[in-house]
């Protein structure tokens, strides 16, 4: 069945470590327990990534143990002038030496060494996220503490595996967190308000094939006085039991089926466009900042490009009611991975 939603509590692995239902939900329900992978630890991949972001700049947040690598990472974007930065820490082989948590919804992550402390903490209706990068950019450091408020309300969830693999990805997305705060570099103070600014968590678990393409987009702000928000993506795993588009408005999910990524192949600042099988999210965007990223070493690559830029158009909700977006911030990416 097309985006099976999946309503019972229920480990996410069976006995022989593959996903007991595949669908989406609208909550965690799945429970992941790292002791039941069959597969080896060193190709087991848990990260959680924050951005938090407004019309003119933002942050993105990584925390991750990946096996044979881990990947701690902070990135500085600016709209409105047009220029980014990423600082990166790669640590060898955490192997879950990361104690990442086995649930979105509680447990704190730290990571400290000599340049970088970064801290990820779940509290009661809210997220925090606290950074101090030593020599962030040009021997200048990276402060911040923000806050991402998380009421009762829907969010993404999905259970994805792979044909004939023993792999799976087990993955949450948390729109229209309302952020609060402040981040400072380079002498300037970039503060966040909850009426206007907002965060998105990305929290993934599993186990992937060795070569990946995905595609993944999302958006936040508030429209009529309340918070709308969306997630779009394809291109990794079996999804024949449900995709991970969907759309958000006032707190509750509006489940959408295929949605077509159309980017020009010479190049990805020129104008993107996305369709729906379902005619319910049709968008045309213009893209102001590609944060790419490459990295190749001997067996292991990746090539990445999160577009951020201006998103326009209609969507659709469950009851029928139209979403006009115009010129609404938002990212789009497409990352190639061989690792």
């Amino acid at each position: 069945m097309r985006n099976h939603e999946v309503t019972q509590r229920q480990p996410l692995l069976d006995g022989q470590g593959r996903i007991s239902e595949p669908g989406w939900a609208r909550s965690p329900l799945w429970e992941y327990d790292r002791s039941k992978i069959t597969a080896p630890g060193f190709r087991i991949k848990e990260w959680d990534y924050y951005l938090v972001m407004n019309q003119e700049y933002g942050a993105a947040f990584t925390l991750s143990d990946n096996g044979y690598m881990g990947v701690q990472s902070v990135s500085l974007l600016n709209f409105k002038e047009k220029w980014e930065h990423t600082e990166t820490v790669v640590t060898p082989f955490p192997m879950g030496k990361m104690r990442m948590p086995s649930s979105s919804g509680s447990g704190n992550i730290v990571f400290h060494d000599r340049r970088l402390r970064m801290e990820f903490r779940v509290e009661p209706g809210k997220r925090m996220i606290s950074c101090d990068f030593r020599d962030f950019y040009q021997g200048k450091p990276f402060f911040c503490e923000i806050s991402l408020e998380q009421p009762d309300m829907d969010t993404m969830n999905i259970a994805t595996p792979w044909k004939g693999k023993n792999a799976f990805y087990y993955n949450q997305k948390i729109n229209c967190m309302r952020a609060e705060g402040y981040m400072s570099y380079d002498g300037r103070t970039y503060w966040f308000s909850p009426q206007t600014d907002y965060g998105t968590l990305d929290w993934g678990r599993g186990v992937w094939t060795y070569d990946n393409t995905w595609y993944w987009g999302s958006g936040n702000g508030t429209l009529g006085e309340k918070p709308f928000g969306f997630n779009i993506g394809c291109g990794f795993g079996d999804t024949s039991a449900a995709t991970e588009n969907i759309l958000f408005y006032d707190g509750t999910g509006h489940k959408l089926d295929d949605v077509f990524f159309h980017i020009p192949e010479d190049d990805l600042m020129k104008s993107w466009t996305f369709t729906s099988s379902d005619g319910r999210f049709e968008m045309a965007f213009e893209p102001v900042l590609d944060r790419s990223a490459r990295m190749s070493a001997f067996i292991v690559s990746s090539d990445q490009h999160q577009v951020f830029g201006k998103m326009s158009g209609k969507a659709v909700l469950d009851d029928g009611r139209f979403i006009e977006l115009k010129d609404f911030m938002c990212f789009a990416e497409i990352v190639h991975n061989r690792y």
